[in-house]
């Protein structure tokens, strides 16, 4: 029998086994508020992504009131071989991994090893001076660069809510986008940790710090600054003070062998561009230093207990994590009137501000998808998303791998069928 077939509520209780029996019991939709019927759309929906080809396969969770409405896993895991995807694929997870990273660094500010004023430059000395940018334009048209001292320098707050003027050399093609990284993979698998700084040391800023958002590499500098103040790999205080203690079994920045098996692979080559597209968790050389904005692999149940740790305020299975305060502090809106964002990067959607480490939906109306003023989200480039809806006890973790625009389009598209399906 094809367990996918069975009833959403009876496929979540064969799947999970005992593992997820806690902190996730299962349940049937209704009790939750969620009809069966809208989410067997989302299956179809799903199903009809991965028989035109467009996408591998998937795996999706949702949550709500604490307990598992549905849970599924669509299509195959290696799509050349055609093996089915189980639910505990593990995947490429990309810019997902930022929101972790920002709670650990936030689990340090609960515990006063740091504050959000800190200067980056107080736990990394190389970038105690950063310059920032100017283009001028002379009479031909030619333009040039030159650097005049930052007013301030960037600090944690900064690099949390990617205020820093750190960029990605990928978002831009002026003269000062050429002097960043183009991604933060690339970095992983190009530098050393010191050897980044190094780099970034010497790039100019693209703005006067705590003036515009803009996506970079400003979570990736975070994740070394945990490694200064804790003396230990990223991994390892990720493991000890977040993965471990939610029961985070299978998040880490690399795969063993044994559980290689289970890696969910994209198409060799994009369905729409025919380009070749590949994972970061598939180069042949390891990484160089563990990047903290893009560089996790994880399994859609494993980053549910995550995402439900958030919504429980700062713990989940009577493990405290992070203090309330400070999950309604990350979760509210840091931008303000005073910060633009850059229009080179489509990635703060409209209706949308931003928290200390994740987009925060900012009012009921403008946003070009369904949700609640005060949800919160974020997504990977390889085909990951996830968000949290506090208004609506709600947690959806939904995992591809789709790299490129297809992934994009997805997150929409679920997001928009999962809320459809709310009928309390």
């Amino acid at each position: 029998m094809d367990m996918r077939a069975l009833p959403l509520a009876l496929t979540a209780v064969l799947l999970s086994g005992p593992v997820l029996a806690e902190p996730f019991p299962t349940c049937a939709p209704e009790t939750v508020g969620l009809s069966s019927e809208r989410l067997q759309h989302l299956s179809a929906t799903l199903q009809n992504e991965v028989d035109r080809h467009r996408i591998p396969g998937a795996v999706i969770a949702v949550a709500r009131k604490g307990q598992l409405a549905y849970y599924k896993a669509l299509g195959f895991r290696d799509p050349e071989a055609k093996i089915l995807m189980p639910p505990d694929a593990i995947f490429s997870i990309a810019s997902m991994t930022k929101p972790m990273v920002s709670v650990a660094i936030m689990i340090l500010h609960d515990e006063g090893k740091l504050f959000l004023s800190d200067p980056v430059g107080k736990y990394l000395p190389a970038l105690a001076d950063m310059q920032v940018a100017t283009i001028k334009t002379d009479s031909a048209g030619g333009k040039t660069m030159e650097t005049v001292p930052a007013k301030r320098q960037p600090n944690i707050q900064d690099l949390l809510r990617h205020t820093s003027g750190f960029t990605y050399g990928s978002s831009g093609t002026t003269e000062a986008h050429k002097s960043w990284p183009v991604s933060s993979s690339f970095s992983s698998l190009t530098y050393t940790g010191p050897e980044f700084i190094e780099l970034l040391s010497r790039a100019p800023l693209l703005d006067q710090p705590g003036t515009v958002w803009d996506y970079g590499v400003s979570v990736d500098v975070l994740g070394l600054v945990i490694e200064a103040i804790t003396g230990k790999s990223l991994g390892e205080f990720m493991q000890e003070r977040l993965w471990q203690p939610l029961g985070m079994v299978d998040t880490s920045f690399n795969i063993p062998s044994a559980k290689r098996p289970r890696y969910a692979l994209a198409f060799p080559n994009d369905p729409f561009t025919e380009n070749p597209q590949s994972a970061l968790h598939l180069a042949s050389e390891p990484m160089k230093f563990e990047c903290g904005g893009g560089c996790a692999v994880s399994t859609t149940m494993d980053y549910l207990r995550f995402a439900q740790m958030l919504l429980n305020q700062g713990t989940l299975r009577g493990r405290r994590i992070l203090s309330r305060k400070t999950v309604e502090l990350m979760t509210s809106d840091q931008l303000g009137s005073g910060v633009r964002g850059r229009t080179t990067s489509a990635t703060l959607a409209e209706g949308y501000g931003f928290g200390l480490g994740l987009s925060v939906r900012s009012q009921a109306g403008r946003a070009l998808l369904a949700g609640s003023t005060g949800d919160f989200s974020w997504g990977g480039a390889f085909g990951t998303y996830f968000w949290v809806d506090p208004q609506e006890d709600l947690v959806v973790v939904f995992m591809a791998a789709a790299p490129g625009y297809i992934g994009q389009v997805l997150r929409v598209l679920v997001k928009n069928l999962v809320v459809a399906s709310i009928i309390d």
